[in-house]
């Protein structure tokens, strides 16, 4: 699998249909069918990561790859929201947008400094080899985090933060 990071801005449709899902398949299939449908025509409303996104959560909490760490609003970003999926081969983590306006200010304060010295001292349990080009990767991937969450917000939208596994 890829374990491409994307974080889709949904509606209070979208959300209600993904809460009502009746299994872990439904809920990726609505998520692959309906909202990654929309992907296009949705423009502002989707924010890649890519694979820097296991490094911008480990930057935003404690160094570790966990869903509980950190603390809020910055853990909310990748993996802190609310889970929506339960199996071990996709991540569904849910921001509702009460929380959004918190997340969106902690992160438009976040500096690439902040992001190179929190890299450097990432765990030696981070997959990835440290090097100046990931954690450049690493910044460049999250540069567009917090003007994404800012229009999520003010278009009265959640987030939800998708990766296959």
């Amino acid at each position: 699998m890829a374990c491409r990071g994307v974080h889709f801005a949904i509606t209070d449709e979208d959300l209600k249909a993904l809460r009502g899902a009746h299994s872990d398949y439904a809920i990726i299939e609505f998520i692959q069918e309906e909202i990654e449908e929309r992907w296009e025509k949705t423009e502002g409303f989707v924010c890649e990561t890519d694979k820097a996104w296991d490094a911008i959560h480990r930057c935003l909490t404690d160094g570790n790859l966990e869903f509980n760490n950190g603390t809020e609003p910055l853990k909310l970003c990748i993996l802190g929201g609310e889970q929506l999926y339960s199996g071990d081969d996709y991540i569904v983590a849910l921001v509702t947008r009460e929380k959004l306006r918190s997340l969106a200010d902690a992160l438009a304060k976040i500096t690439p400094e902040f992001i190179g010295q929190r890299y450097v001292e990432l765990p030696d349990n981070y997959d990835m080899e440290k090097s100046q080009e990931d954690c450049q990767n690493t910044w460049d991937w999250f540069s567009e985090l917090p003007a994404f969450f800012d229009r999520a917000e003010k278009s009265g939208r959640h987030v939800i933060f998708t990766v296959d596994q």
